[in-house]
C-alpha cells in the first residue's frame, strides 16, 4: 500500500463521516463545510488479531468497534499531517487527551514520553539526509519532521509530519515477516516505528560524515576550497540534527526501565534501539567536536592569511619609504644640496636606491615577509 490516504477518492464510513462533518460545522472551520467528500489524513487503518491483520478496510470508528469485540485485537491507525477537526474526532473516539492532541496537530514538540490516563504519548523527531551535488553556504543537509505515537490498550495511532520516515515499509515488514512481534500488541508497533526512525538517524549520520570529510579536506588542502560560510552552514545543519537525536535518550530510557507498562519482551527490543541511538549520539558529538576544530582552524587560517597580507603590505611600504625619503630630501628648494652639481649624481642616486631596494627585498624574502 502506497504512502497516501486510502480514503482519498473513496467515501468514509457514514458514522465517521458524520462525526467529522459535525466538527467541521461547529463554526471553527467555516470553509470546510458541506456534504461532499471530506478530506482525510488517514493513511491506513487496520485491525490486528494475534499478529494477523483482518481482511477488509476499516474507518477509524469501525476499526475500534471491531477490535473491542475481539480478544487480543488492536487498531493501528496511521495519519499524515491531520487537521484539527479530524484529530478532534479521533480524540473523542479513542479517548485522547486534548493536550496531546494539540501537540499532534501543531507538531512543534521535542522528543518526549507522557502518560495521559491509560494512553502513552511518545514524540519523536524524524530526520532524513537531503542529497546535494555540492555543499554551499545555503545547502540543506538534514530535513527533520515529527512522529507522534499514541499507545493505548486497544490501539496505536501514529501521526507523521513531514516526508521523512514513511511508515508503509514498517507496516509491510510487520505484517509479512514479524507477525510474532505483532502479537505483543500496540507497543510492538511503537517499537517498530521508533526503530525505523533511529535507523534513519544512523543513515543520516553516515551521509553527514561524507560531507564532513569533504569540508575537512577542503580546509586543510593546499588550495583551500572550503569557505568559512560552508563550515558554518554544516554546523547549523548538525545542530538541527542534534535537536532530533539527543533529546530522545530520555524517553527511551523511561521505556526500557518501565515496569508493567511495556511488555518485557518489547523492552528488550527497545534496548536495541537505545543502543543504536547511543551510537548516533556519540557520532553527533564527535562531529560537533570535529566541526568546532575545523571552524577554529579555518578562522586561524584566515587570521594567518590576513597577517601575511599585512606583512607584505608593510614590506613594500618599507621599500617605498626609502624612495620617498630621498625624494623628499631632494625635492626641497635649497641652493646647496649634496651632489647637485655632480654630473653623475642622479644616476648614482638611482643606483643607490635600487641597491637598497634589492637588499631590503632579499631581507624580507629571507624572513618570509615577501
Amino acid at each position: 500500500m502506497t504512502e497516501r490516504s486510502w480514503t482519498r477518492g473513496r467515501p468514509l464510513g457514514k458514522m465517521w463521516a458524520d462525526r467529522v462533518r459535525g466538527l467541521l460545522n461547529n463554526g471553527d472551520h467555516p470553509n470546510q463545510t458541506g456534504e461532499g467528500d471530506i478530506p482525510s489524513s488517514v493513511v491506513d487503518c487496520g485491525v490486528y488479531v494475534d499478529g494477523r491483520r483482518l481482511p477488509g478496510e476499516f474507518s477509524p470508528d469501525a476499526a475500534l468497534a471491531e477490535a473491542c469485540g475481539r480478544d487480543g485485537a488492536f487498531v493501528w491507525l496511521g495519519l499524515h499531517q491531520p487537521g484539527a477537526a479530524e484529530m478532534a474526532a479521533i480524540a473523542q473516539l479513542y479517548g485522547l487527551h486534548e493536550l496531546a492532541v494539540e501537540d499532534a496537530v501543531k507538531a512543534e514538540q521535542r522528543p518526549k514520553l507522557e502518560q495521559f490516563n491509560d494512553v502513552h504519548f511518545l514524540v519523536l523527531r524524524t530526520a532524513r539526509y537531503v542529497p546535494h551535488q555540492e555543499l554551499t553556504e545555503s545547502s540543506q543537509v538534514v530535513e527533520t519532521g515529527q512522529m507522534m505515537i499514541f499507545v493505548g490498550e486497544r490501539f496505536v495511532i501514529t501521526v507523521r509530519h513531514g516526508d521523512a520516515s514513511e511508515m508503509s515499509p514498517v507496516r509491510a515488514d510487520l505484517e509479512k515477516q514479524r507477525a510474532a512481534l505483532l502479537q505483543q500488541g500496540p507497543w510492538a508497533v511503537a517499537y517498530a516505528v521508533t526503530d525505523r526512525v533511529v535507523d534513519h538517524y544512523l543513515e543520516v549520520a553516515d551521509d553527514f560524515e561524507a560531507d564532513l570529510d569533504l569540508i575537512e579536506e577542503g580546509v586543510f588542502s593546499r588550495v583551500r576550497i572550503a569557505p568559512i560560510q560552508q563550515v558554518y552552514q554544516l554546523k547549523r545543519e548538525l545542530v538541527e540534527f542534534r535537536r532530533a537525536v539527543v533529546p530522545l535518550q530520555r524517553p527511551l530510557a523511561a521505556i526500557t526501565s518501565s515496569q508493567g507498562v511495556v511488555p518485557k519482551e518489547i523492552r528488550r527490543y527497545f534496548r536495541d534501539v537505545q543502543d543504536h541511538l547511543t551510537r548516533t549520539v556519540e557520532q553527533v558529538s564527535s562531529y560537533d567536536d570535529l566541526l568546532n576544530s575545523i571552524l577554529q582552524a579555518r578562522l586561524a587560517q584566515v587570521t594567518v592569511d590576513q597577517n601575511n597580507d599585512m606583512r607584505k603590505i608593510a614590506s613594500w611600504a618599507a621599500i617605498a619609504t626609502v624612495w620617498t625619503a630621498f625624494a623628499g630630501v631632494y625635492g626641497m628648494n635649497f641652493d646647496y644640496m649634496p651632489e647637485t652639481d655632480w654630473k653623475y649624481g642622479y644616476p648614482a642616486l638611482v643606483a643607490l636606491l635600487s641597491l637598497i631596494t634589492v637588499v631590503l627585498y632579499r631581507a624580507f624574502r629571507r624572513n618570509g615577509w615577501l
